[in-house]
């Protein structure tokens, strides 16, 4: 009765030996199972093992000791080394300004619209070009076509939008005065690859706020501002930038102790195409928990490269040499440390004499000041702007030092303030000159308590009162020294004016007349003109105009004898001979450092 169903047989039972067959070979070829530590959420689904956090780029490798230095894969031409003092929180461009460590990696994963070049000046990153309306209320950002997330996934305006749709929200969890910026900023999606700005009024500087990262929307879709800061993107980020993360080194499963990234394929194909060579293919930050730590792995060879976080780190690296190993590569820190005078106080009124000012200013030798005090540790600036800014002046400069000057301009002072006493009521008297000389210029400087400042305070009081001024140093602990700054409750004082990770020049919040007394005019300059003039810079949106309005700043500035310049605090970055090309421009903030490591190459 089967006879007929012969060959259907036939071809059932061959069937069934060659599936026996394919699946004997499917089986042989599999990896045996690793053991599974810890599982992951995130938004690719990575898997934790124990002594390693494998993450969505991951790049296979073994860690065999629990020391980074040692424990990271084989040394090549193509691997460059790096320590970090202190911990990975949360490599999100968002939050990453609340971590140094955190925003030094970030700033290789992720990109910004714009990005700062060796002149501190906006230019394309992320964006192709952009248009900005002649009223400067309205920048129109045409985006890149050819940019691509880490994971593959094409970039486009809608994460330009979530991105600001996160910065915009009450509940972002990041910097304050991050998230109230952006909220007086619309934002508009005109098509997949140009977004529209509105301000609310002009802002020369915003292009420069265009160089926050940028997050992907794919990634974090549904997440909201208040979920940002506990997600596990923050731990596996996916960005465009020229690295992605290969791996979080974490030997007791919990902390990590160093960083791997690696060469992201996408971004080198758009390297390639602009003639960057990137000849680093694998970055690794190791982590350490002190500075001290971190020099004696850079003097053993255990990383490649070391920067200064602050003045008090910066002897260590200073004296290290080449006959160790490592070559010292200085630049400004985007800080400026000053003198600045209280305007506002009845008791120290002489300030608001422009001769005084000047008088002090002539009767000081900042740069022997500099060399007792801050040996190797700054750079005797002549404006209030930092210098190798494209805002920058070189050609203007403060009056040479000239203790004969200097007592002419007092005696003038005095004579002059004199007259206005005896014409009028003291009481009355809006210089509110008293008519003893000798008080007259009695004075205090406060200083943190900072040993290299308050030794730089005690260098000024000494040469000022050579002048026949009544000076002292009023060195207090920092908490004491930022109340007393707020209230406005100094004679003069030593302050350092940074940019806040900025490079732009806008130093409106510093002299303008309205930014007292709740704002950075600690010291009630009152100035029409300097404010007339940072107003205009500061609501001009073309950088090519601002340049002349920033050079009459200084000058006027610089004449005026606003407050006293001093120094620029150096940035010190130690790295070994090996590592070649390292350029370092403009810093706005310590990652900045990174900003041609496209051209760097290392030869071991």
């Amino acid at each position: 009765m089967l006879r007929g169903f012969r060959w259907q047989f036939l071809a059932f039972v061959m069937a069934l030996v060659l599936f026996g067959v394919a699946l004997f070979f499917r089986i042989s070829e599999q990896t045996p199972p690793q053991p599974v530590a810890t599982t992951v959420s995130t938004p690719a689904a990575a898997t934790a093992v124990a002594g390693d956090t494998a993450l969505p780029t991951a790049t296979p490798s073994t860690i065999t000791d629990e020391t980074p230095s040692v424990g990271v894969s084989i040394i090549g031409n193509d691997h460059y080394r790096e320590a970090l003092i202190g911990s990975i929180q949360r490599l999100n461009p968002l939050l990453a300004g609340l971590n140094p460590v955190d925003r030094d990696v970030s700033a290789l994963i992720f990109e910004g619209l714009a990005r700062t070049n060796a002149y501190g000046e906006p230019v394309p990153a992320l964006a192709d070009r952009w248009v900005i309306a002649p009223n400067g209320l309205e920048y129109i950002v045409y985006l890149r076509t050819d940019v691509m997330w880490h994971d593959g996934t094409p970039f486009t305006a809608a994460d330009v939008l979530y991105t600001m749709s996160l910065l915009r929200d009450p509940r972002f969890p990041g910097a304050p005065e991050l998230g109230a910026f952006w909220r007086t900023i619309e934002t508009e999606q005109l098509g997949d690859h140009i977004v529209r700005f509105r301000l609310a009024q002009p802002l020369g500087a915003f292009l420069d706020r265009l160089t926050i990262g940028i997050l992907p929307e794919h990634a974090l879709r549904g997440t909201t501002a208040d979920q940002l800061a506990a997600h596990p993107f923050n731990l596996t980020p996916i960005g465009t930038g020229p690295y992605q993360l290969a791996r979080l080194v974490a030997p007791d499963a919990v902390s990590p102790r160093a960083v791997e990234l690696v060469a992201a394929p996408v971004y080198q194909a758009r390297a390639a195409a602009q003639g960057q060579p990137y000849a680093i293919k694998r970055v690794t930050f190791v982590l350490f928990s002190t500075f001290e730590s971190a020099v004696q792995a850079v003097t053993n060879g255990e990383v490649d490269g070391l920067a200064s976080r602050d003045r008090d780190e910066r002897p260590a690296l200073f004296s290290l040499t080449l006959s160790q190993g490592v070559v010292l590569m200085n630049t400004l820190e985007p800080t400026i440390g000053m003198i600045i005078y209280n305007w506002s106080r009845e008791t120290t009124s002489f300030f608001r004499e422009q001769r005084v000012r000047l008088a002090l200013e002539t009767g000081l030798d900042r740069s022997s000041a500099i060399e007792r005090a801050l040996p190797n540790l700054a750079l005797r600036t002549d404006s209030p702007l930092i210098s190798g800014s494209w805002a920058h002046e070189p050609s203007l400069s403060l009056p040479s030092y000239n203790p004969a000057v200097a007592g002419t301009l007092l005696a003038t002072a005095v004579e002059r303030m004199e007259r206005l006493a005896a014409a009028t009521d003291a009481t009355a008297n809006p210089e509110g000159a008293p008519n003893d000389s000798e008080s007259l210029f009695t004075f205090s400087i406060l200083t943190p308590d900072t040993p290299s400042l308050t030794n730089l305070a005690n260098e000024i009081a000494t040469q000022w009162s050579q002048l026949g001024l009544n000076v002292t140093v009023d060195s207090v602990n920092l908490e004491l020294y930022q109340l007393r700054l707020e209230t406005h409750d100094f004679d003069a004082v030593m302050v350092e004016y940074g940019f806040g990770g900025s490079g732009d020049p806008d130093v409106y919040s510093f002299w303008h007349e309205g930014q007292f007394p709740n704002g950075a005019n600690y010291g009630g300059v009152s100035d029409r003109r300097i404010s007339e003039i940072l107003e205009r810079a500061r609501r001009e949106p073309f950088n090519i105009n601002r340049i002349a309005d920033y050079a009459r700043f200084q000058d006027e500035f610089i004449e005026r004898a606003i407050a006293l310049p001093i120094y620029n605090p150096l940035f010190t970055y130690a790295f070994s001979p090996v590592v070649n090309g390292v350029q370092l421009g403009y810093l706005s903030t310590a990652a900045s450092r990174f900003e041609n490591i496209g051209q760097w190459s290392i030869q071991r």
